[in-house]
């Protein structure tokens, strides 16, 4: 493996994991919030779909921004306030003050996922991108695999409060390591041509492609999917499925390992077959996984054991698909990498938080909702790949680096 690479998608994947672990670590502690603070699961669950809705809106302006003053400016400014409106959300005395801290925490959470991406295109393109993707996915699976667990230890030694507290300390690390360890790699003379009427020209360019928007939208709807289950699991398989917050976080690790070991696959696959015939393949087998498990469900089969086992093949498929399409996506528009990277995450986030939130008007207590919501979206993003790959050639591979 490459060093330098791997160097690369170390710094770049610790700083994308700062704002998901803010999800990840919370999501053990939405039932205890919401006997804490004196909610209902409804409204427990709009402080995660404000933290989706921030991240998906601050996109649109860190990703143009990136683009003018060079990635490093803007990722210091998002973990400052990330970093205060974590403070905010520990100190928080009631769920509304919680739900407005959460959104300023989700604006400074979305620098770091934007800009890493922004940064991969500078630096790599084809499967050489697919490849450092990947990798920065590896690093970026901390979360979603220990953070669960990391949660359920903080609630058990500090209560809910001590979550927040802990990110707080994280945010200030990735501004430590941003400014001693990331180089930048948006030359000043690539920013020239950079300002506010070039971020709207770019922003029109994208909407007026097709090919880019069918892309962003397979991707969206597959992230949208694992948004479904992030929102809704606890409740699930605590609540309904009676397991402990630690056994959850467990459960919860399996399906990010499904998802972070298959991603790892993306470099040498879509060498092989090209990425375009990835991404076609590997939603076709999403989506039949997870219409099976609904379909099962709606049968009678309410088995914790069928639903970790299908939910770990299902995720495990699109473990290919989100970073195969997201490097597809960003492939020609280089030039304006920050602002494509900043659309596609909040294509990403707004298509999760509409999601969750429909998902939501449906809660019965058990899986089906989360079940139906997640097959739903599989199924979108099958019809997407198939409308938007079918004809599509394979990009260049073993281009150039541009540094």
């Amino acid at each position: 493996m490459n060093t330098r690479l791997f160097g690369a998608a170390l710094i770049l994947g610790l700083l994308s994991a700062i704002g998901p672990f803010a999800i990840d670590m919370y999501l053990p502690a939405l039932p205890t919030i919401r006997e804490a603070l004196h909610t209902n699961v409804d409204t427990a669950q709009l402080s995660l779909m404000v933290f989706f809705a921030a991240v998906g809106i601050g996109q649109l302006i860190y990703g143009p921004v990136s683009d003018m003053v060079g990635r490093k400016p803007p990722i210091y400014f998002g973990l400052v306030l990330f970093a205060l409106g974590s403070i905010g959300c520990a100190m928080a005395p009631d769920i509304h003050t919680l739900i407005l801290f959460r959104f300023v925490q989700g604006l400074g959470a979305c620098a770091g996922m934007v800009i890493p991406r922004a940064i991969v295109r500078d630096m790599h393109t084809g499967h050489d991108a697919a490849q450092l993707m990947s990798l920065l996915m590896l690093v970026f699976s901390v979360s979603p695999i220990l953070a669960p667990l990391t949660g359920s230890l903080v609630i058990r030694l500090a209560s809910w409060r001590g979550i927040f507290w802990t990110v707080a300390v994280a945010a200030v690390l990735g501004l430590v390591l941003a400014a001693t360890a990331l180089k930048e790699t948006r030359p000043r003379e690539a920013r020239v041509a950079s300002n506010l009427r070039s971020a709207v020209a770019a922003y029109g360019t994208l909407l007026r492609d097709p090919h880019y928007l069918g892309l962003i939208f397979i991707c969206s709807f597959g992230v949208a999917s694992f948004f479904a289950y992030l929102a809704n699991s606890s409740f699930v398989l605590i609540d309904h499925y009676g397991l402990s917050p630690t056994l959850y976080g467990l459960a919860f690790s399996v399906n990010a390992v499904a998802f972070i070991g298959a991603a790892q696959f993306t470099g040498a696959l879509g060498k092989r077959y090209g990425l375009p015939r990835l991404v076609r393949t590997a939603v076709v087998g999403y989506s039949v996984v997870m219409v099976a498990l609904l379909l099962l469900n709606v049968a009678g089969v309410d088995n914790l054991g069928v639903l970790m086992a299908l939910l770990f093949v299902g995720y495990g498929f699109l473990g290919l698909v989100i970073p195969s399409s997201a490097v597809l996506a960003l492939e020609e528009h280089g030039k304006i990498a920050g602002t494509a990277s900043a659309l596609l995450g909040t294509m990403q986030f707004v298509t999760g938080a509409c999601v969750i939130g429909v998902v939501g008007r449906f809660l019965d207590g058990t899986a089906r909702p989360m079940l139906a919501g997640i097959a739903a979206c599989s199924v979108i993003a099958l019809v997407l790949a198939q409308r938007t790959l079918r004809h599509r050639p394979a990009p260049a591979v073993a281009e150039a680096s541009a540094d």
